[in-house]
Order: structure tokens, then sequence, then C-alpha cells
């Protein structure tokens, strides 16, 4: 089998000077595409020595467990039962082993955390997992999260407030470490903790962390509003066009990130031909159509966009 070298794009053949490089397996050598010089021998396959054909047999013939996770408190490396009622082999265990099977469960888990700091975090990265699993962010933010969460504990930052606030505080500023930001509104919705406390802990968690993160703009909501309310990618790039404009145009200095991008989302819906009302880009957006049709009339009278009435 030969692949295409993709790894380190400035390798180069000696001969040559072609980039073009292919790594053959069965021969266990790097080799020029366009002039045949062999450039490495005697690789070492780092894959397994087996082969498999389907997800299945993949995981019943790996011999290590899962990576290790920030999102467990012990890291993902102890040992888990798993809750299903069948074995090894799977098969369905009996009921009148259940029972059994139920209570070494319980045990196993009690005997995971041995102590009251272990417990509180085992909570709190619970709640964290929970609270990603409903904004819909992906596993490399929650895991940054938690990363977050674990040195505010080490720093002793969690004394006097609530875990809930410090954990939605996490998630608010790993999503703004990747650009994928989520607006307060939308994690107090989701974790039930008012949005105030979020804010304090946040800035708390931002000073003390020296975080050191940049104020979020309009273009970082454009994409993930444009989505809920099903706008499809010309809706997008004509909702980035007026941002920029906007921004140039001085019109979102000292205004709100979310406000600005609704305003501009709502103006290219109309201007596309698939019009979303004031309400829905409200709903989504967690601004109110007040600030909506503030922003509209500004974007729209400096940027000499038409009345779109």
């Amino acid at each position: 089998m030969k692949t295409e070298v993709r790894d380190s794009p400035a390798k180069r053949c000696q001969e040559c000077s072609s980039e073009h490089l292919v790594r053959d397996y069965e021969r266990g050598e790097v080799l020029c595409k366009d002039c045949g010089m062999v450039l490495e021998d005697s690789l070492i396959d780092q894959g397994p020595e087996w082969r498999s054909f389907d997800s299945e047999q993949d995981e019943r013939r790996a011999r290590t467990g899962s990576p290790m996770t920030f999102l467990s408190h012990d890291k993902g490396l102890a040992t888990e039962i798993s809750w299903s009622n069948k074995d090894y082999y799977g098969k369905r265990i009996p009921h009148k082993n259940r029972a059994q099977i139920y209570r070494v469960r319980k045990w196993h888990q009690r005997i995971r955390v041995s102590n009251a700091a272990e417990r509180n975090l085992s909570l709190a990265l619970q709640m964290l997992n929970d609270n990603g699993v409903k904004l819909g962010i992906p596993k490399d933010i929650k895991e940054t999260a938690a990363l977050i969460y674990r040195r505010a504990v080490e720093k002793n930052l969690i004394r006097g407030r609530s875990i809930e606030s410090i954990v939605c505080a996490s998630v608010y500023a790993a999503c703004r470490m990747v650009n994928l930001p989520r607006t307060l509104d939308e994690i107090s919705k989701a974790s039930e903790v008012n949005k105030k406390k979020i804010g304090k802990s946040y800035r708390h968690l931002a000073k003390e962390l020296s975080l050191n993160l940049k104020p979020t703009t309009p273009y970082s909501y454009v994409a993930q509003f444009c989505n809920k309310l099903d706008l499809d990618k010309q809706a997008i790039v004509m909702s980035e066009d007026i941002v920029r404009k906007s921004i140039e145009a001085g019109i979102a200095s000292g205004k709100g990130p979310t406000g600005v991008a609704a305003a501009s989302i709502y103006i290219a819906s109309v201007l596309v031909g698939k019009p979303r009302t004031q309400k829905e880009v409200a709903r989504v957006s967690g601004v109110t159509e007040v600030t909506i049709r503030n922003r509209y009339k500004e974007i729209t009278k400096h940027l000499g966009i038409p009345g779109l009435e």
C-alpha cells in the first residue's frame, strides 16, 4: 500500500527537489514519485499488527483502553463497569445475578471517589459535560473547559462561590478561547444559573488565571445564528459582508456584538429572499427586538441600504 507523504510538506527530494513523496508501507520506504529515488528505508510501522473490518472487531481486538480525558475526575484511568446487562461475550446476564452485579457497580462507583475534593470535582465535571451536551459544543471545547476548571480548583478559586457558576464560567471561557462563543443567555438557559453570577465568575477566572481573551466580534456569532435560523451559505456571506462594512464605518463600536450580528442577519435574510422576522432573530440571538430595530436602522442609514420595512 502506498500513500502520499503529507505530514512534512517542506520535505523535498534530494535529486529533483520534488515535493511529491510517497510512503510505501510494504517495503518500508519513502520514495520520490517523480524520479523514483529512495529517500528513507527501514521505516517502522506504528500501527497495530492486526487488521479489523468493522468498528466492533476493532474494539474487540484492541488491547488498550480509552485515551485520557479531563472530563473525568480520575482522567479516565480507572476501570469502568458497563451498565448494560450483558457480559463480555454479549450474552444477557441472568436475572438472578443482576442484583449482585448492580451492587458491584454501586460499590465500584463509590470507591472511585476517595475524599470530598474528588467528589466535588466529579460532580462539577459531570455538570460540565451535561451543559456541554445541552449547548451542543464539541468534546475538545469541553476538555478545555474542564482544564480551566481544574486550574481554578488548584488555585482555590472555588471557595466562596457556587460550583455551578464556576462550571458555567469555564464553559463560557473555553468557547471564547476557540472562537466559537456562546452567549451568557444560552449558557444561563442550559444550566439554569443566573446570568449575572456567570459573568461575575467569568471575570474572576479571567483575572486570576490570566486568560487574556480578546473581545468577541459579531463575526463569531453569524454562522451560529444563521444555522439556527436555517439560512444557507449565501445569507451567511451576506451577513458577514454587512458586519465588515459596519465595523469599517464605526457603527459596531461600543455596541454589543450579538446585536450587530442579529441586525446584519435580519437585513441579509431579506436581501437574499429568505426573510426572517425580528422576533425569530431575537429568539435565537438572545437580544431584544428593540435592539435589533435600533441596530438595523443605524446600519441601513450609514451603509445606504434601501429600507426593508
